[in-house]
């Protein structure tokens, strides 16, 4: 298991908890952070006993977005991770989900400020939940930046593009109920309990049959962009051969049988 002085990975039954971990900077984003971000996806990737990952940050925060300075380094320090986002140039934006997108659902569970750099995240995650005090925005233009991060192609597809151009080009504060209101978040629970929930779904989802679960989070982003024409027939494609897997007879077993399924992957 990995993770950095910035990034804790933790297990959870099946699901993998990668939590941003620099509270006393607001968990903004750090090169090692982002080395660990990236290595956590991969890790669930590859890890079939993984079935859903949670995202969470350290003490009263989410993420505060991008630590310029801290992105840069000093000295020799950290010279490890300057490595490896010098062999992989994309690795940041990997990290921030950017340009990868992990096979298995991630739910974000956020406390406190997610704005700027963790808007940009919040948007690559698949499911989220917000504690009542949690702050949401993209800060950029007050700050004469580009929110470069996906946020002017994603944002518009998953809220409605006057709420959209709005948190754009205003760069003003949302909370956790105007941005449940819109769409940004599912779930708004009491401070403190964002984790907890997101649990919860998690081990909703891990109960389902992994292949099922992974092909249908494929067939929704793949589809999204598509002609309905185009999309039913791609989600032909990406579902029917689930029909045939040793997990689908298992699912109809133990429905009949009325017990818990037990997948394995087949």
């Amino acid at each position: 298991m990995g993770g950095t002085e910035h990034l804790t990975v933790q297990r959870e039954g099946a699901t993998l908890v990668l939590t941003l971990n620099r509270p006393e900077a607001k968990n903004a984003l750090s090169l090692p952070m982002l080395v660990g971000l990236y290595d956590g996806w991969i890790e669930a990737d590859e890890d079939d006993a993984i079935r859903s990952i949670v995202l969470t940050g350290a003490g009263d925060a989410f993420c505060a977005g991008m630590d310029l300075k801290a992105l840069a380094g000093r000295g020799m320090e950290g010279q490890q991770y300057r490595d490896r986002l010098k062999a992989d140039p994309d690795l940041h934006w990997k990290a921030m989900l950017r340009h990868h997108r992990p096979r298995k659902p991630v739910i974000a569970a956020v406390e406190g400020h997610c704005v700027a750099g963790g808007t940009e995240i919040l948007q690559g995650t698949d499911i989220r939940v917000a504690g009542e005090s949690a702050t949401f925005g993209l800060f950029e233009v007050k700050r004469g930046l580009f929110p470069i991060g996906g946020s002017t192609v994603r944002l518009q597809r998953q809220i409605p593009r006057t709420h959209a151009l709005e948190m754009l080009l205003t760069g003003r504060p949302y909370s956790a109920r105007e941005a449940a209101g819109i769409g940004l978040v599912g779930h708004v629970v009491p401070d403190g309990t964002a984790r907890r929930k997101a649990l919860e779904i998690a081990e909703l989802i891990n109960a389902c049959g992994p292949l099922a679960v992974e092909a249908v989070k494929a067939s929704v982003y793949e589809t999204a962009e598509m002609t309905e024409t185009e999309g039913l027939a791609a989600e032909l494609t990406r579902g029917w051969p689930i029909f045939d897997t040793a997990d689908a007879k298992e699912g109809s077993r133990a429905f009949t049988e009325k017990r818990p399924p037990v997948y394995r992957r087949a």
